[in-house]
């Protein structure tokens, strides 16, 4: 299992990946779901992958292949990133008509999705997600992100929090908490944690960051973060409870 997001507001973007890819008893693996594909200069392309490892494996390796061959469509060629997420799409279809009958054959799980984010000149930055069909949606003013992998425990603090007019230093801290929200209540998702900011017009990825197992900046804002939730909960007013019809009936008897 994985968790990954993505998130668009008016200064840019802003991704988040957790890096484990098996959890078990005694068996743990991770490997980078989080890919930086950017021209700097003329254009920001950041790509997350969640579901099937060789599927999405798979079309990375084709994605840097077309790259390096100088493939007439390749992510540096391609003239915008709606372009860019179809062509993507259409490695995810070439991919999986391949392997799905064999994978079908044997009952295993070739479901997949991504995330597809950036800018290229000329245009404001974009957000996809492309699913394990090769069709894709894009993230939108009133729906700022996006998410693939297990979604819903990171999820309330998007909604409650995020806004479109929010910075993006505001916006990563958005992005760790709900990951941190998801390793709290799942151990299938797991550090190391990716994070990559984009501020819009620059054209290229200048903050990475990369945090591991113990890191103090993410012990600290969990930390911070329970305390914070549990201050808020104790500052919660008592519930007013309605009374029963038996209660009510005898303080009728004893009037």
């Amino acid at each position: 299992m994985t968790y990954c997001l993505g998130i668009i507001n008016r200064f840019g973007l802003v991704f988040a990946a957790d890096s484990r890819t098996n959890a078990g008893v005694d068996y743990i693996s991770t490997y980078k779901k989080l890919f930086d594909f950017s021209v700097p200069g003329e254009r920001a392309i950041v790509i997350c992958t969640a579901g099937n490892l060789s599927i999405t494996q798979g079309v990375l390796t084709r994605l840097q292949r077309d790259i390096q061959s100088q493939e007439e469509m390749n992510l540096h060629s391609l003239p915008n990133m709606y372009e860019v997420t179809r062509y993507i799409g259409n490695k995810i279809r070439q991919i999986q008509d391949q392997d799905r009958p064999w994978m079908e054959r044997d009952h295993i799980d070739y479901q997949c999705s991504l995330l597809v984010g950036g800018q290229v000149r000329g245009e404001e930055p974009q957000l996809y997600l492309v699913y394990t069909q090769g069709n894709f949606i894009q993230a939108t003013h009133e729906t700022p992100f996006l998410q693939i992998g297990e979604t819903k425990y990171g999820k309330p603090i998007l909604d409650r929090t995020l806004s479109y007019d929010m910075s993006l230093e505001a916006v990563a801290k958005c992005a760790l908490l709900s990951i941190d929200s998801t390793m709290k209540s799942n151990i299938s998702v797991g550090p190391p944690i990716d994070l990559i900011m984009y501020e819009a017009g620059t054209f290229m990825i200048r903050q990475k960051l990369q945090l591991r197992l113990g890191d103090p900046y993410l012990a600290k804002i969990r930390k911070l973060w329970e305390n914070s939730l549990r201050q808020a909960f104790e500052s919660m007013p008592n519930i007013e409870w309605q009374p029963t019809l038996q209660e009510s009936h005898e303080d009728i008897l004893i009037d």
